[in-house]
């Protein structure tokens, strides 16, 4: 499964939600069952900004979100409140 996090980041905080951004993706990297993480940031909309990892499965990536709580925090207010969790369906590597 996959997981996308968005982010609306006012200009004026890119530079430290992308050091957030950076540890968060650390600390979930660290957890069971991870394969894979990217921040992003929209090059049409440079305010939307987005975490997306892929995960053995959707238990995984829960019990890392409670592992990264702590270090998600700063960065809960700017959240975009939408499902994040995602099945692969098709993939074509």
């Amino acid at each position: 499964m996959f997981a996308v996090i968005r982010y609306s980041v006012p200009e004026a905080r890119a530079e430290e939600f992308a050091l957030s951004a950076r540890l968060i993706l650390d600390v979930l990297a660290a957890q069971a069952g991870y394969r894979s993480g990217h921040i992003g940031r929209s090059v049409d909309e440079p305010n939307l900004w987005a975490v997306v990892t892929e995960w053995d499965g959707a238990g995984f990536y829960r019990r890392a979100l409670s592992a990264a709580r702590m270090q998600m925090y700063p960065t809960m207010s700017l959240m975009i409140n939408e499902p994040s969790a995602f099945e692969i369906l098709v993939s074509n590597p």
